[in-house]
């Protein structure tokens, strides 16, 4: 496993990945650093290209990342970060609806947990799940990345959303 630090208008993302592609786009969280594990080695050019698709995604450039994809987690896992990749740039699902396309209707608050579990924030994009009545709910980044994110791909939100951010 190599990685790499990339500074980002959200701070500091650690990103990490393998032969198999991109396994982390981890943030740094109330200025904890993320833990190396002794194993690993720093990235020489091997995530050159996420960092280009990310400036490119920050600058108001990208709307889609291209990238091969290792995320690791369970198979539900799985089919809810392969639903959250089918949501389109500025726009926003909810927990429940995402739930249903993977028909698992009653699976809400699993669906939650799979979200908030996403090893590759920003590219598998958790940022657009928003509470069915609107409202930002909760985002491991924290609100205000949440907010920058949707701000960022022009996704229309209800002004109550923005509140308190």
């Amino acid at each position: 496993m190599f990685y790499r630090y990339h500074d980002s208008p959200l701070g500091r993302l650690l990103l990490s990945g393998d032969a198999s592609g991109l396994q982390q786009v981890l943030m740094d969280i109330d200025d904890t650093p993320r833990l190396i594990a002794e194993q690993w080695r720093s990235a020489s050019d091997e995530l050159d290209e996420v960092c280009r698709q990310l400036d490119e995604y920050f600058a108001g450039c990208r709307q889609r990342f291209e990238l091969p994809l290792a995320p690791q987690g369970t198979a539900f896992q799985q089919a809810v970060w392969q639903a959250l990749l089918q949501i389109p740039f500025g726009q926003t699902s909810s927990y429940s609806a995402l739930a249903a396309q993977i028909a698992r209707p009653k699976a809400v608050r699993a669906v939650g947990a799979a979200n908030g579990a996403n090893p590759i924030a920003i590219i598998i994009p958790c940022h657009r799940v928003i509470g069915r009545d609107g409202s930002l709910t909760g985002y491991a980044g924290g609100l205000p990345r949440k907010a920058l994110l949707l701000k960022l791909e022009g996704a229309q939100l209800p002004e109550q959303a923005l509140l308190g951010i």
